[in-house]
């Protein structure tokens, strides 16, 4: 009983704090939010009593909401400009769009008045129809001109995100597909990517191919594409050059180090005498065995083979229309072979298991300069995904 009247507490605190906000969203003009936190609630249960003051601010909200929508449309309409089609558009949008969140719900009841709620609907339809065709007649003029005259392609992304819009409100009104990819086309930024070496060391063919197969890297964002072969009479925007500085190798080394380890090991047992010579044994009528230990001893020899390259360069970004460096960037890699064996001479039981772990290794053929700039690539990728990253065009 006492969970059940603690339960009902809360639900009433909740239902107060609901209403509270409702109303507090309609005292601010938020009529929307008020609406939609009303339409919420009384979809739950719209005879539910303490939904009642739900339905008295859903009334208040809508006629509310409604009258004022009227009223920008109006001014929006006197104004006389052609951007407010948009605005226009949306307000009649909404309108209709909130009468069929509140159909569904009808009839409602405001019980202690013996009334039914009063909604006043009308039919939009017409008058967003208009507003669509006279938004549509606006953009697609509007981003045509912007085809045909403009010279930035800040504006031809402009007219292309309107087409797009207009595609949305309007499917396949007029051309609007080809000119969408017209203007998407006008928009991007070409980027040629060029690869130079100014190492004395050759560049392995598989890591070159690698770096430059941009879909690993998705460098292709909505406004830049890049490639990495010249395509005949297209005109570039920006040249990315990823130059390669340094490659420096080192020798092939084999560093050699002993180690000397002795143990105390199992060597057998010997019986228990006591001060007599005699065996002892224990309760059970055994002889007492003890463990005889001795020392053994291993000289361990350790060989790591090491091998090191270091790959530096830059990657410069250059504005080819106006003949200027716009970003440069360090690239770096490192990679080390190392590999360790061994072989001993002595008692091995001496070893512990680690050391033994390399007595099961034998020494193993270095791997190539031009493997080792290859495996040092593989930083290279993610250090160029990186600059790739940070790097932003117009």
């Amino acid at each position: 009983m006492r969970k059940f009247l603690l339960f009902s507490f809360i639900g009433i605190l909740l239902s107060c704090s609901g209403v509270k906000k409702t109303q507090e969203a309609l005292n601010t003009g938020n009529y929307e939010t008020a609406i939609n936190k009303a339409v919420a609630n009384i979809a739950t249960n719209k005879t539910k009593k303490s939904n009642q003051q739900y339905i008295i601010l859903l009334e208040e909200g809508y006629k509310k909401n409604t009258d004022r929508e009227l009223q920008h449309i109006k001014f929006l309409k006197k104004d006389g400009n052609a951007k407010n089609y948009e605005e226009i558009y949306n307000s009649y949008a909404r309108l209709k769009s909130i009468q069929e969140r509140i159909r569904p719900l009808l009839p409602l009841y405001v019980t202690d008045e013996g009334r039914k709620a009063n909604f006043v609907f009308k039919n939009y339809d017409d008058e967003l129809i208009a507003a669509k065709s006279e938004l549509s007649n606006f953009l697609y003029t509007n981003a045509t001109k912007v085809l045909q005259e403009a010279n930035y392609k800040s504006d031809f992304r402009k007219a292309y995100n309107d087409l797009i819009y207009l595609n949305e409100i309007n499917p396949n009104y007029k051309d609007v597909m080809s000119k969408i990819d017209e203007a998407y086309q006008k928009g991007l930024d070409y980027i040629i990517v060029d690869m130079i070496n100014n190492t004395d060391q050759i560049i392995p063919k598989r890591l070159e191919d690698e770096l430059l197969n941009l879909n690993i890297f998705g460098l292709n964002s909505n406004w830049t594409e890049y490639h990495t072969k010249r395509i005949q009479n297209q005109l570039y925007d920006y040249q990315m050059e990823v130059s390669f500085q340094n490659i420096d190798i080192s020798p092939e080394q084999i560093r050699e180090k002993q180690i000397s380890k002795e143990r105390q090991i199992k060597d057998g047992y010997t019986f228990l005498e006591d001060s007599n010579g005699n065996v002892v044994n224990d309760s059970l009528g055994n002889s007492i065995k003890i463990d005889k230990f001795k020392t053994v001893r291993c000289n361990f020899y350790q060989f790591t083979q090491y091998k090191s390259a270091e790959v530096k360069g830059v990657v410069s970004f250059v504005d080819l229309k106006k003949k200027q460096k716009v970003n440069q960037y360090p690239l770096s890699s490192q990679f080390i072979f190392e590999h360790i064996y061994a072989n001993y001479d002595g008692d091995k039981r001496a070893l512990n298991n680690e050391l033994m772990s390399f007595l099961q290794l034998a020494r193993v053929p270095f791997p190539s300069n031009e493997q080792m700039v290859y495996d040092a690539g593989e930083d290279l990728k993610n250090n160029l995904i990186d600059i790739l990253n940070k790097q932003r065009f117009n």
